[in-house]
């Protein structure tokens, strides 16, 4: 974010002549004029950071900090208290140190020269009223490539959402806020204004300047638009710690990007947490999975240090996105967690889906259903103390539209078929229970099975198989999927029109639903 956004919440009086470290006040703003004066106290024990290190300030609300060039000093927001926002919604609390301003010669341009530090960077807090118990929306990848890709994910997802954001107290982008071409933050920025609430970013792999030579230039536009890429904050029970982890370039090979942190961002991951109450729930997000089988996505060493700092906490949640599919992952003893409990990571699905592909609905929009067969949406965080709940919301559908059924049309009679009942239940995952019936029969389970969804193949194969191309752009090809159920025919239903019903038990306990119909028919010989 340019710093003329938070000028007006700090006090300049004059200019320090060391530029070695940084010091001011963190107060509440009991007027809410964004000035500290004389009157308004300054707040104990707020955390600071400048990126790596991490204080609190003392009984009249001072703190100290060390600064190089190119670092950004924020505060940690506490629980109870809100920092002021910009017109787009962004919250403000940060000051960027870029001296000279961001590398002159990147072809999306950063922060201006900031100049010299002032001698004192105060941070002005208003109080507000956290319950316990809240909510949040949650967006992964929405990733336009172009203006009317923006337009598609403001008409499928943020007029959707401005209406339907029930009890959310803010946002989160879990990166790919746009698609390579930076100059569509902004518009990015504007669109997200509409959803109404406060919204913070993580950065992706998409959001960088390519020409950056070394990793802490990659996100010099990004931070020019939205802030540091690293920072946390507090929001009743909850501490969010909201994480860059993409290194460019890669660290082994010079080309492309690789996942995982610099030693700077290992020292704000664990000064951050060594001060946040170990009763706290944590909530770390970041962009590039840390899931893999080998260190080709992500470098475990850096994984296991985050695994480090977090397990001192009973509670905790991991958010990631970038994948275009939905998948639960949870990581225990063989892969370095040592909690008392597995470590969960929700890979959310995108609001872009499968890259705004596919054919267009009754409204012009891609379907643009995801290569694991999750349509495209958004979710919900439910929070209640320092325990979470997730419900995914698919764009355009119900709330309660959480399974996908794959029925064959028909079947013959007498009934003995290799064709399978396939339920892709959206935020499943093999932990979880589901069962099917036919006809107000019996339940029965089905079986857990890892393959393809054939509605999305389908519809793949839909755009193979024409003589003339749709508009738009053909769809990803098919992924295995992470949460889909299979089932059989018993071999003794009736000729006529028969129902499956489909139930689903989420990890949180929820129920869902879903049934679709079929026929059985007198099987044709051939002659």
């Amino acid at each position: 974010m340019n710093n003329k956004f938070l000028i007006p919440c700090l006090l300049i009086s004059a200019m320090a002549f060391s530029q070695t470290s940084v010091s001011g006040y963190v107060y509440e703003d009991t007027n809410k004029n964004q000035k500290r004066e004389n009157r308004e106290k300054g707040l104990e024990n707020v955390a600071v950071s400048n990126g790596a290190q991490v204080v609190l300030t003392d009984k009249n609300g001072k703190y100290t900090l060390p600064i190089e060039e190119n670092q950004t000093v924020f505060v940690i927001k506490p629980s109870g208290f809100k920092v002021a926002l910009n017109s787009n919604n962004l919250p403000q609390y940060f000051y960027q140190y870029k001296p000279k301003g961001s590398p002159s010669d990147f072809k999306y341009k950063g922060t201006a020269p900031t100049g010299a530090l002032p001698k004192e960077l105060n941070f002005a807090l208003e109080k507000q009223n956290e319950d316990k118990n809240f909510d949040i929306l949650v967006f992964g990848d929405p990733q336009p490539y172009t203006e009317k890709q923006l337009d598609y994910f403001k008409r499928s997802i943020v007029n959707e959402v401005k209406n339907n954001k029930k009890n959310a107290v803010f946002g989160l982008s879990l990166g790919d806020l746009v698609g390579d071409d930076l100059s569509l933050q902004k518009p990015y920025a504007d669109i997200m204004k509409e959803v109404g609430l406060p919204w913070y970013n993580v950065m992706g792999n998409h959001d960088m300047n390519y020409d950056a030579k070394e990793d802490q230039f990659s996100d010099e536009t990004f931070e020019s638009n939205f802030g540091p890429a690293n920072y946390s904050f507090n929001y009743g029970n909850v501490h969010f710690l909201v994480l860059d982890d993409i290194l460019y370039p890669d660290p082994r090979d010079g080309k492309g990007y690789w996942g995982g942190f610099r030693d700077d961002q290992i020292q704000f991951i664990q000064n951050d947490l060594k001060l946040v109450d170990k009763n706290k729930l944590i909530v770390v997000s970041f962009h590039i999975p840390l899931e893999h089988n080998n260190e080709d996505n992500f470098r475990n060493a850096d994984r296991q240090k985050l695994f480090d700092a977090l397990s001192p906490f009973q509670n905790a949640l991991m958010l990631s996105a970038h994948t275009h599919i939905q998948q639960q992952i949870f990581y225990g003893k063989p892969q370095g967690w040592n909690g008392a409990k597995d470590l969960h990571e929700y890979n959310v699905g995108t609001t872009c889906g499968d890259w705004y592909s596919g054919t267009a609905d009754e409204f012009g929009l891609p379907t643009s259903t995801m290569r694991d067969g999750t349509a495209k949406g958004y979710s919900f965080i439910s929070f209640n103390d320092n325990q979470y709940k997730v419900k995914y919301k698919t764009a355009g559908k119900p709330d309660d539209y959480q399974i996908q059924l794959y029925v064959p049309k028909v079947i013959p009679h007498p009934s003995k078929t290799s064709a399978k009942i396939l339920a892709n239940f959206f935020m499943g995952s093999k932990k979880d229970k589901v069962e099917y019936r036919i006809d107000n029969g019996e339940w029965k389970e089905m079986e857990y099975t890892e393959t393809i969804d054939p509605s999305f193949a389908q519809s793949v194969f839909k755009w193979d198989t024409t003589e003339k191309l749709f508009p738009g752009r053909r769809p990803s090809n098919p992924e295995i999927s992470k949460h889909i159920w299979t089932g059989g025919f018993t071999n003794k239903l009736n000729l006529g029109k028969h129902k499956v019903d489909v139930r689903a038990v989420d990890m949180y306990g929820n129920q869902f639903s879903a049934s679709e119909d079929f026929l059985v028919d007198e099987t044709i010989i051939i002659p």
